[in-house]
């Protein structure tokens, strides 16, 4: 039975400033400190860089400008609210406070340390390092990600010269291929950038991401997988306020059953409220129970 928000209590422009708020796209709460930027982080369990998902998500670039939509200025590095951002998406995973990678659509993001586990029983399930042998067996890992891992697992960290050097792609025509190679491994969560070294040329150290986290990592792979969607789902659906299931699942890459499984169990437990009709809003939506509880109080 769909449930009706009519105007006079969750219109759109509610749901929006409900969603402003906890994204930080307000001048009176933007990002300002590294320490902001951890809470920040640490609220919303995982934000976007400077992209955009049109999914919905967190991005610690608005939350530093404090509003919507920021345009890229003229001068971006000259720019303060960009600099800013850059330097924090550096420090914060330099000082190992939260995980920085490559994880949703090739593109990079910042998760809290507390919900990394649940990302790590998604993609990784019960697996180690080790095990990314097997993968390149079954044929789901490349010959470039393997000799990648072949030297990272004899000796770590190591900055990325010194990686291209070992596997043979020094090159610069190999540069497409390595660069494939590292965000076919991240988005596998094998491997983590842990520095961006700018003296006395700017490079990156990566190291295994079981070495780089080891708790988290021991904490995913005993976490099990309907678990792990749940608390995905649960965090996204607060930070977000308003979602459906197949904006989750394309989010996610988690198949629509598995999140229509979890949003059932969140639903019962008065977690999420299902089934909603927004006025001039297509189809129907969930709304996490904590904005119908504030607005109605």
């Amino acid at each position: 039975m769909a449930v009706a928000l009519r105007s006079g209590l969750l219109a759109p422009a509610t749901l929006l400033r409900f969603r402003d708020a906890r994204f930080r796209r307000r001048r009176d709460r933007r990002v300002r400190t590294a320490e902001a930027a951890l809470a920040f982080v640490n609220s919303v369990g995982l934000c976007s860089t400077f992209h955009r998902f049109p999914e919905g998500l967190p991005c610690l670039w608005e939350a530093v400008a404090g509003r919507r939509d920021p345009k890229w200025p003229r001068r971006s590095h000259h720019d303060s609210g960009i600099g800013l951002t850059w330097d924090l998406k550096d420090t914060l995973p330099a000082r190992r406070r939260v995980y920085y990678g490559k994880l949703l659509k090739g593109r990079p993001v910042l998760v809290a340390l507390d919900l990394f586990p649940a990302f790590y029983a998604l993609v990784r399930g019960r697996q180690r390092a080790r095990d990314y042998r097997v993968e390149y067996e079954a044929g789901r890992l490349s010959l470039a990600a393997r000799r990648i891992m072949d030297g990272l697992v004899r000796e770590r960290p190591q900055y990325t010269r010194q990686i291209r050097a070992n596997c043979f792609m020094l090159e610069p025509s190999k540069t497409r291929k390595f660069e494939r190679a590292m965000a076919e491994l991240q988005q596998g969560l094998w491997v983590v950038k842990t520095e961006e070294r700018y003296e006395p040329t700017f490079s990156y150290r990566w190291d295994l991401l079981e070495a780089w986290l080891p708790r988290q990592v021991a904490e995913g792979r005993r976490l099990g997988r309907h678990l792990a969607v749940e608390r995905v789902v649960v965090r996204y659906a607060r930070a977000a306020v308003f979602t459906t299931v197949p904006l989750i699942s394309r989010l996610f890459g988690v198949p629509r059953p598995e999140v229509s499984s979890a949003v059932r169990r969140l639903v019962s437990a008065g977690t999420l409220r299902a089934d909603c009709v927004v006025p001039g809003w297509p189809g129907r939506w969930l709304i996490h129970a904590e904005a119908l509880r504030a607005e109605r109080g």
